[in-house]
C-alpha cells in the first residue's frame, strides 16, 4: 500500500507542476509545450488530481470487510 501512496503523491505533484506552468504561461503570455489555450493545462492537471484521489482512496476501499 505504500507504493500506492507514493504514486498518489507523485501524481498530485505532477498536477501541481502543471498548474504552476499554467500560471507562468498566463503571466508571460507564451504558449508552453504547444498548448494554445490555458484551459488545456487544467484539463491535464485535473486528470492527475483525479488519479491522485483514486490512489489515496484505494487502500480504504480495498480494506472493506465483506459480509459473510
Amino acid at each position: 500500500m505504500k507504493a500506492i501512496k507514493v504514486a498518489g503523491w507523485v501524481s498530485f505533484g505532477i498536477g501541481v507542476i502543471i498548474v504552476v506552468l499554467a500560471g507562468i504561461s498566463l503571466l508571460t503570455g507564451r504558449n508552453m509545450f504547444g498548448f494554445n489555450h490555458l484551459v488545456n493545462f487544467f484539463h491535464a492537471a485535473n486528470s492527475f488530481f483525479l488519479i491522485a484521489v483514486a490512489l489515496f482512496l484505494a487502500p480504504f476501499i480495498g480494506n472493506e470487510k465483506r459480509p459473510e
